[in-house]
């Protein structure tokens, strides 16, 4: 077993690797023609880049910039691999939260497991940022479970690609007053130092970009938010932009609230999934490679024992079924075809049916399992109670 995890893995990151060097990705080449349009003062978001427009936060851009003046293809090569090994630190501390030791062949195996769902080959397939992001939360997430203040890593997310900012929200109604209001501090001071290096780009994005949805094709299949298949039920976003306004606060309120119940009870990975799939819910567009939080609900359910749902799940996510139903925009796309509609928005359904079990299966759990106690500090004490 533990040779066969080995070489999956070696076999996956050479392919990772011959991939990059060889196949430009689209949307690694538009961060690139962002940095580098931000390095050289042109217009970030009123004109296109391959064709594109650059959607992400000008932090982002900022970012790029430096890694814009390396060659094409060896920039490729160190992000991909770079992403791997972030998802990697992510499955390690999934693993933890899960209350498993994270030995290396184990953590190969999640890896090797892992990269064969859609979201995250899509995600290096296209080059995309979300492996990094990730990283980011479940880091600050493993020092929330210790009990530790935290909250840089989403800052710095959230500054990256806003969709993360739902964690902030997390640590609000976990009453983690402290590491939500760092994880503010660091979302502003990204955003301003963005904003001092591009002011006319940050002015452009906070002041109009941020609300235009137009830019980004709402509804393209791989967008499996509620909103996108909304869209394509109803036949056009003119059908639902007016009444949909009231869902995501409600998805918001319920799904934070379910995850705030379990952190309640010390089960972290329990929180951690419920928010990043309430995340994807919440926002209008949930692209398929953004998917990369079904790790953490995986995890959860193949830690409660529930093998075959677990099994379906990992099966929608590797398959990812969508792909094969209509997707021209015309008449068989648009409306409702009973189960070839329930299809082409599987990853939405696998949502709902997630944060159902996850409801139910709280009434019947009061505390978190002996296993991952081990692996947790007790809960301190405040203060103000020891007076």
């Amino acid at each position: 077993m533990k040779r066969l995890a080995y070489t999956a893995l070696t076999l996956e990151l050479l392919a990772v690797a011959i991939f990059a060097a060889t196949y430009d990705s689209l949307d690694f080449r538009i961060y690139m023609l962002g940095g580098g349009a931000l390095t050289d003062g042109a217009d970030l978001y009123l004109r296109q880049h391959a064709e594109h427009w650059f959607t992400n936060t000008p932090f982002a851009a900022l970012l790029f910039a430096p890694l814009s003046t390396l060659p094409l293809p060896l920039a490729r090569v160190a992000w991909q691999l770079a992403s791997v090994a972030a998802f990697a630190y992510a499955c390690t501390v999934t693993l933890e939260l899960a209350g498993r030791r994270p030995s290396r062949p184990l953590v190969a195996a999640t890896v090797a497991a892992g990269l064969v769902l859609a979201p995250m080959w899509h995600s290096l397939y296209q080059g995309q940022i979300n492996l990094f992001l990730l990283a980011l939360v479940m880091f600050d997430m493993k020092r929330a479970a210790r009990g530790k203040t935290t909250g840089i890593g989403i800052g710095i997310a959230t500054a990256i690609k806003l969709t993360p900012g739902i964690f902030v929200l997390l640590l609000i109604a976990t009453r983690r007053t402290r590491s939500a209001a760092a994880a503010t501090a660091a979302f502003a001071a990204c955003t301003l130092a963005a904003w001092a290096a591009a002011p006319d780009a940050s002015r452009t994005y906070w002041l109009h970009t941020f609300f235009d949805t137009s830019r980004v094709g709402a509804p393209y299949i791989s967008n499996q938010s509620p909103y996108g298949a909304a869209v394509r039920i109803l036949g056009g976003a003119e059908h639902v932009d007016g009444w949909y306004t009231f869902v995501p606060p409600l998805i918001a309120v319920a799904g934070l609230a379910l995850a705030a119940a379990w952190a309640a009870r010390r089960d972290w990975l329990a929180a951690i999934a419920v928010t990043g799939t309430t995340g994807l819910l919440v926002s209008p567009i949930s692209w398929a490679h953004h998917w990369v939080w079904i790790v953490p609900a995986l995890a959860l359910l193949v830690r409660d024992g529930r093998r075959v749902p677990a099994a379906c799940a990992y099966a929608v996510f590797a398959v990812a079924p969508m792909w094969f139903t209509p997707r021209d925009g015309g008449p068989d796309e648009y409306g409702f075809h009973g189960p070839v509609t329930l299809v082409a928005n599987a990853y939405l359904v696998a949502a709902v049916a997630f944060l159902t079990y996850v409801s139910v299966r709280l009434r019947g759990r009061s505390r978190t399992p002996d296993a991952i106690d081990a692996h947790l500090p007790a809960p301190r004490t405040p203060a103000w109670s020891r007076r």
